[in-house]
């Protein structure tokens, strides 16, 4: 895969990853009886995001590193909200 698609394809999927992340936490009912399967899968889907982030960064263009930093920036906000929420 060329360096040009290899970094296009690294930041797709950091995108991919936080839009994931940001449908679970907004889809986390508390009073569920599912609601810690749901913090469980909601803490996967965010490492994930942050793992492919930091892969994306390794090649990103600068426009891309400002949109990777601010995909962290919103899985920050999602963490936070979670531990002082629920």
């Amino acid at each position: 895969m060329p360096y040009r698609e290899d970094k296009q394809h690294a930041f797709q999927a950091a995108q991919q990853g936080v839009f994931e992340a940001q449908g679970l936490y907004h889809d986390i009912v508390k009073d569920s009886a599912n609601y810690g399967h749901q913090l469980k899968h909601l803490k996967k889907e965010v490492n994930e995001a942050y793992a492919q982030i930091e892969n994306a960064l390794e090649v990103a263009s600068e426009h891309q590193r400002e949109q990777l930093k601010k995909f962290q920036q919103d899985l920050q906000s999602i963490v936070e909200e979670v531990n002082s929420t629920y």
